[in-house]
């Protein structure tokens, strides 16, 4: 069943302000219109001469339901056993729910620029799973036409959403409104969940997004021990304090 079929109420969860951007609570998916909450956002940068300089700055989003659907097989891990685990991030990547990302820009970048990298990471990352074919060739093809004449001066956005059948919905915004509607869609499950997976896995580009998704899912994910929660000290709803979103909020 698709998350569209069951839908789930939002859990609970604060905005994050990552640099100077703030990612809201929830947003509304342009590809279903469905409500995401706020899975975790962090930074893209690199150290250039000593000094880490902040390209872009992202949030993840998901359906409700990715909260029981984890849980299943990782309900009561540690932030940093989820941060450290490749399956997890797997599951997160390949889940049948939906999946929305906000890539804002600190710097700016040309649509070339910015899709001739994604598409580098996602090749690279099919052809270490030996999966690279001529459909992902044409999906690249299709990424690339989509940004060719698009510029992102500081401050837009780009924004993807991941159905649970796989398609991938790209969409711009100038400012921090987020469309209706997407500008395109492209039909390629490897390609949308290779978007993902550049950003928030292994090797992704954005660690601080890692661990603040990793850490907002461990506390929601123990949050559904309703049992457990309600004989919780207030010493140990102190320790559950999220570290990650100290950290998005410092940075």
């Amino acid at each position: 069943m698709s998350a569209s079929d069951s839908p789930s109420p939002l859990p609970t969860v604060t905005k994050l302000q990552v640099d100077s951007v703030t990612f809201p609570p929830s947003v509304i998916s342009p590809a279903s219109s469905n409500p995401l909450f706020l899975g975790g956002a962090g930074v893209r940068g690199l150290d250039i001469q000593g000094k880490f300089v902040i390209f872009t700055v992202i949030g993840v989003y998901l359906d409700p339901v990715a909260v029981p659907s984890l849980s299943v097989r990782w309900k009561g891990k540690t932030t940093e056993e989820l941060t450290e685990s490749v399956p997890f991030f797997r599951e997160i990547v390949t889940g049948s729910f939906e999946k929305f990302i906000k890539v804002t820009m600190k710097l700016p970048l040309t649509g070339q620029q910015y899709s001739e990298k994604v598409t580098e990471n996602c090749v690279a990352i099919w052809k270490s799973l030996g999966i690279y074919t001529d459909s992902e060739a044409k999906a690249v093809e299709m990424f690339l036409e989509v940004f060719k004449d698009e510029t992102f001066p500081p401050g837009s956005s780009i924004l993807f959403a991941l159905s649970p059948k796989g398609s991938l919905t790209v969409a711009f915004s100038k400012d921090d409104s987020i469309p209706e509607t997407g500008k395109a869609v492209i039909e390629n499950k490897l390609l949308a969940e290779a978007v993902l997976e550049s950003i928030i896995g292994k090797n992704g580009v954005s660690p601080g997004t890692r661990l603040s998704v990793a850490e907002r899912l461990a506390h929601l994910m123990k949050e559904n021990k309703v049992e457990e929660d309600a004989t919780k000290t207030d010493q140990e709803e102190a320790n559950d304090h999220p570290l990650g979103d100290k950290l998005a909020k410092e940075n």
